[in-house]
C-alpha cells in the first residue's frame, strides 16, 4: 500500500474527482423557497391578529 503523503509526486484531481460527485445546485431553490414560505407564514399569523 503506497501513502499519498509521502509521495513525492503532488496528486492533482478536479473539483468533481476530489468532491466524489457533483452539486447540482438545488440547495439555493430550497433556501429561496423556505424563506418565502416562512415570510408567508409570518403575514398570516400577523394579519390574522389583527383586530
Amino acid at each position: 500500500m503506497i501513502d499519498r503523503r509521502q509521495s513525492d509526486r503532488p496528486i492533482v484531481e478536479t473539483t468533481t474527482e476530489a468532491r466524489e460527485g457533483s452539486t447540482p445546485g438545488v440547495t439555493r431553490y430550497v433556501l429561496i423557497f423556505g424563506t418565502a414560505l416562512v415570510v408567508i407564514l409570518f403575514l398570516i399569523i400577523f394579519l390574522a391578529g389583527r383586530p
